[in-house]
């Protein structure tokens, strides 16, 4: 498998890369991303193959058919780490919620959240390929939320590799915040900074892209790597479970094989949604990609009317927070697949510069032949909880936008796939008050209230959260992360 450049080649990086040489150096020519050369054609074939297959053994052949470059011992040792899910048997269930909408639960694993399904192989794979290879890594995570407790706990006490996750402070949830600040590993760096999740991300890019840095780093023997998703080591086990849950309808009798579906997913930084569009590019039968927003409601917007507008738009803090951004990295690689190499350079540097692009009509209409999008605000998704709850399922804020995306935007009488990317234990405050009307309630508070309603346990490892000690204080403004990095690293 070879990846190429979303904003075309500068003639300093290679023209094509590796699975493995992607996942290293995720940051290509003029600041764009790696995205494969071409992907193989899975058809009602694999599909049947797999249909009583187990998670992990639909994984490993999806990636063997992927071609990447890593050794089998590797990615078996990789996959074993869904072992450690609620039900290494099942680790992604697929629950029936209405007639024809279908919840698939990402967040069986140790943190609680969708990015552990590519973070815990992921951690395994890259920490093998830089002990293959002698290297000492820094990897770099910015995290609206989830993305930094998966990060922190795939990659602690893994040779070769050290962690800096950036936060916005305030940003998460209190959960999201302690899965963070009481990790104790050596080889981790946690730092909050006064800011938002752009901040950080930018910041991230901007190391990322920064020769200085990287000079600086290679005098320590130091290279330097990414955990969110502009690395594509993470989107490559995304795609994974978007084909399970289509087979868990099928093993349903919910669908006929090569019956078409919705996906429905929410969205912040848009590699969920990659993955989806990956799997139906390879042949999963889906009829549409619904993507689902908050408040801010920038790809809203974009699907809709063609424009990326980000020009008098600022963070809106909401109910759910992973999805509190607006500069939404994986558009890019959409953006490459439907419009090529200079189109997609050109509209990404007008949206670094102006802080805004617009597409054709044409370009928009072919966005819209994949994508339908609506948001749903704090109030409407507390609604949809509680009603969701009062017909038997708990849900978190987050999956609570996919149910209004449903509502406006499934048109044909197709079964819908939500994507549920966290459980409710990470953001208790909002179910709490949501399901009782109970107000400002702290997150212990909220989670002892919520299990005694719904009758459920506090997970061991969200519980005992409030007993551990912060080990991680770190609060900084942005222009500072460089700095306080280099400290780490001394």
């Amino acid at each position: 498998m070879k990846f190429i450049e979303t904003r075309g080649n500068d003639g300093v990086h290679p023209g094509e890369v590796t699975f493995s040489e992607a996942i290293l150096s995720p940051i290509a020519s003029f600041g764009g991303l790696y995205i494969p050369k071409e992907l193989p054609s899975l058809g009602e074939e694999f599909l049947t193959k797999h249909l009583n297959s187990s998670y992990k053994v639909l994984a490993k052949d999806l990636l063997t058919v992927l071609g990447i470059d890593i050794e089998p011992l590797v990615i078996d040792e990789a996959l074993s780490l869904y072992d450690k899910f609620d039900d290494p048997s099942n680790p992604v269930p697929v629950v029936k919620v209405r007639d024809d909408l279908y919840v698939s639960e990402l967040y069986h694993g140790p943190t609680r959240a969708f990015k552990d399904m590519a973070l815990q192989p992921f951690g395994v794979v890259l920490s093998s390929i830089a002990q293959k290879r002698g290297d000492e890594y820094l990897i770099l995570a910015a995290t609206s939320g989830d993305t930094g407790p998966a990060a922190l706990d795939t990659f602690k006490n893994r040779a070769n590799v050290r962690v800096v996750c950036l936060y916005p402070d305030g940003g998460t949830s209190d959960v999201q915040r302690l899965q963070m600040v009481t990790e104790d590993a050596s080889n981790l760096k946690v730092i909050g900074i006064h800011g938002d999740f752009d901040d950080a991300q930018s910041a991230l890019k901007k190391l990322l892209g920064s020769a200085t840095f990287k000079a600086t780093l290679k005098t320590k023997n130091i290279s330097l790597s990414a955990a969110n998703s502009v690395n594509f080591g993470r989107i490559i086990f995304q795609i994974i479970y978007h084909i399970h849950s289509y087979l868990e309808l099928v093993r349903q009798n919910a669908i006929l094989m090569g019956e078409k579906i919705y996906l429905d997913v929410p969205s912040g930084n848009f590699g969920n949604a990659l993955g989806g569009y990956y799997a139906t590019k390879m042949g999963l039968p889906v009829e549409k990609i619904i993507i689902a927003s908050n408040e801010n409601n920038v790809l809203t917007r974009l699907i809709n009317t063609g424009h990326y507008d980000l020009r008098n738009d600022k963070v809106i803090p909401t109910t759910s927070p992973a999805m509190d951004i607006l500069i939404s990295s994986n558009v890019e690689r959409i953006l490459f697949d439907f419009f090529g190499a200079v189109r997609t350079k050109e509209l990404m540097q007008k949206l670094e510069n102006d802080r805004f692009y617009a597409l054709s009509d044409d370009e928009t209409m072919k966005l819209q032949g994949m994508f339908s999008a609506d948001y749903c605000n704090g109030s409407e998704g507390k609604g949809y909880i509680k009603e969701a709850y009062d017909s038997g399922y708990l849900m978190d804020p987050h999956t609570a936008t996919c149910f209004k995306a449903y509502d406006c935007c499934a048109t044909k009488p197709l079964k819908t796939i939500v994507y549920s990317t966290a459980e409710w234990t990470k953001f208790s405050p909002t179910i709490a008050n949501a399901l009782t009307g109970e107000k400002d309630a702290n997150d212990i508070d909220a989670l002892q209230s919520i299990s005694a309603t719904a009758k459920l346990p506090i997970p061991e490892m969200i519980k005992g959260l409030f007993t551990k000690p912060i080990t991680q204080d770190t609060v900084i403004d942005k222009e500072d992360i460089e700095v306080e990095i280099l400290k780490f690293l001394s």
